[in-house]
């Protein structure tokens, strides 16, 4: 059993050992620290922490670093997940408050994140898979070009070109696009496809090829787009703390690269009650990530749909400062789509 004290050792240890990357000594404890006891008192409570397998010796020097268990322990019960200052909080808004559209949005959100961090971010976008159709547009380009634009209710914007076997007259173009409308809004995007695949069965045969033409065009959008996706930055943030793992980061690398094996982690991690997430270390060992930690916490598009954004790194990370960060840019996420 860990004596108070004891945990405040072991956060000493973390927060030293993340700061300056040297093995803690008790010697280095008592000058940093006023925690009035011997530097043999620090010592025995540092032997209790190996003992329960919270810190480990990486050589013969009498410091000691945190192992993946006295993380663990660490962001449980001990990280002070202090508030961001009001100017990194105005940055923030600064920076997320210019954004054109959603792609744009999350595209500057990792950026914020690697540079609030110095790891790597990740968002993943709104799925597609539970959202509905807000609205659709055709706009014709020339009389045998068009471009549908597709709009969700988690803010998904997508376009595509479409160029037709003949003209189509402004006058039916416009009365198809009233009747997309009137059909697909509100649907889930995969009900939406089954509508269009039928849809221009119910036109008359000198107007049914050019309006299946637009029609499976569509379904080819919504279909194409279903998938969950994630947008990174920072991975070169990898390269600065490469000598945090052992061997090469080439297998972090790649890992990070499997989107579908980023998703599945995401999918596993259940935010707390402080609205954040951490795996830490050999928790990450089944996704090829077993010396890295990763944070994440939820937003929330305008739709309703729930999505995950985090950073991922070492583990040796500044796990106070990081998941105040990510759960600060996930919160203003979720307001400025609530606003869209």
């Amino acid at each position: 059993m860990v004596s108070e004290r004891g945990l405040e050792v072991l956060r000493v240890i973390v927060q030293d050992y993340v700061a300056s990357r040297e093995p803690v000594g008790s010697k280095s404890i008592v000058d940093r620290h006023s925690f009035g006891v011997s530097a043999a008192t620090i010592r025995n409570d540092m032997a209790l922490l190996e003992d329960e397998e919270l810190i480990s010796a990486p050589h013969t020097s009498s410091g000691r670093v945190p192992t993946d268990k006295g993380y663990r322990v660490f962001v449980d019960q001990l990280a002070d997940v202090r508030p961001l200052t009001s100017a990194q909080r105005h940055a923030i808004e600064t920076f997320l408050g210019q954004s054109a559209d959603l792609d744009d949005v999350l595209a500057r959100t990792v950026r914020l994140l690697s540079q609030l961090t110095n790891q790597v971010a990740l968002v993943q976008y709104p799925s597609l898979a539970t959202s509905r159709i807000r609205h659709i547009e055709i706009v014709q380009l020339t009389p045998s070009r068009v471009m549908s634009v597709l709009i969700t209710d988690s803010g998904r914007v997508e376009q595509r070109l479409l160029d037709l076997s003949a003209p189509m007259p402004e006058d039916d173009l416009v009365g198809l696009r009233s009747r997309l409308n009137s059909v697909l809004v509100g649907l889930a995007l995969p009900d939406a496809a089954a509508k269009l695949s039928a849809l221009a069965e119910d036109y008359p045969a000198d107007r049914r090829t050019l309006v299946s033409e637009v029609t499976t065009s569509l379904v080819e959008q919504v279909l194409a787009n279903r998938q969950d996706k994630l947008v990174m930055a920072g991975a070169a943030n990898l390269a600065r703390t490469e000598q945090d793992f052992t061997g090469s980061i080439y297998p972090v690398l790649e890992a990070i690269e499997e989107q579908v094996t980023l998703l599945r982690l995401f999918g596993e991690m259940e935010v707390d009650a402080g609205g954040v997430s951490a795996r830490i270390g050999r928790e990450n060992e089944g996704f090829g990530l077993a010396e890295t930690s990763v944070v994440t916490s939820g937003y929330s598009s305008s739709g309703g749909s729930i999505a995950r954004l985090g950073v991922l790194g070492p583990t040796r990370m500044d796990y106070s400062n990081n998941m105040a960060a990510v759960r600060a840019v996930a919160r203003y996420l979720s307001r400025l789509l609530d606003e869209d």
